[in-house]
């Protein structure tokens, strides 16, 4: 792979950095170094007591699967209005969803089942947060809710080297770098290798026992794993990782995972997308405007 960085001089830091406006390649229009709201917009609000705002990427994939699980498991509580926040078109930088989530990044959730509204956001502490509410899919005795959680947090902390680091130079960026590349693809078959380990010892992450942990890691590495994300499955040859595999397998056939997967997803074949969901019957009901493709 070749460094094809315009210009043939090293690259050196200036003594100040500057924002380029027009640097960024795909994402260059929406990031920027400052939070805040960049225009007013109210959020909708729907018939359910949990709204969610939000789209089908990894990180919205784990909350849309969490609440599908947990209404499998008969928690009528967590009906759900699953709202679209198209994040290339800037969504996220209105003022209602910024006063959900200060840091303008799906998926941002308002609970209105009490008094005063309850916002949670980054989806790990909306798992825990649904997990407690509910109390489902994650352990209650000490030692097992510790090794969930460790890989709950092993997930948050991991993710960015798959997704900002390698997803973005491997797919995203203007151009390719081959430091950067291979920098992040050693990390992120490294922490393959991590999970692929473990798995071999348990079915699930963090034991006998689906949890929020098998949630929270799916979308990413179980993705990875089944060649859903960022088509680099042959440049990383995940086949080689036998446990992840049948890990990944399992959970792609349960049907909460397979609804999750679906709500507020702008991609792929219209069959495979539920931009919007505000009731189960939406599944078997889509409109053609719900699932056109774009």
């Amino acid at each position: 792979m070749t460094d094809t960085t315009p210009g043939s001089a090293p690259y050196t830091p200036p003594k100040i950095w500057i924002w380029n406006k027009a640097n960024g390649g795909r994402f260059a229009n929406i990031n920027r170094p400052i939070s805040g709201p960049t225009h007013d917009q109210d959020l909708p609000r729907g018939q359910h007591p949990l709204q969610l705002y939000s789209m089908g990427t990894p990180n919205g994939v784990k909350v849309t699967v969490m609440l599908e699980e947990l209404l499998a498991l008969g928690h009528t509580g967590a009906e759900y209005d699953a709202w679209l926040i198209r994040i290339q078109e800037g969504q996220q930088f209105g003022s209602g969803f910024v006063g959900v989530n200060p840091n303008s990044k799906i998926p941002a959730l308002l609970d209105c089942s009490r008094e005063q509204p309850v916002r949670v956001f980054e989806s790990g502490a909306i798992l825990v947060y649904l997990a407690e509410k509910f109390g489902a899919l994650l352990p209650t005795d000490p030692a097992q809710r510790a090794e969930c959680m460790s890989w709950l947090f092993w997930q948050m902390g991991s993710a960015p080297y798959l997704g900002g680091g390698f997803g973005h130079f491997y797919a995203y960026a203007p151009f390719k770098i081959e430091y950067a590349i291979d920098r992040f693809a050693m990390e992120v078959k490294r922490e393959m290798d991590v999970l692929d380990r473990r798995l071999a010892e348990t079915r699930f992450i963090a034991g006998k026992t689906y949890t929020i942990a098998d949630i929270a890691i799916w979308p990413w590495y179980g993705a990875l794993a089944k060649g859903l994300l960022y088509e680099a499955g042959e440049f990383l040859q995940v086949q080689e990782y036998v446990h992840v595999q049948r890990w990944a397998e399992e959970l792609a056939q349960r049907p909460a995972v397979k609804r999750g997967r679906m709500v507020n997803r702008v991609v792929g074949a219209p069959e495979s997308q539920l931009h919007e969901r505000h009731d189960a019957r939406d599944f078997d009901t889509r409109t053609q405007d719900k699932i056109k493709a774009t």
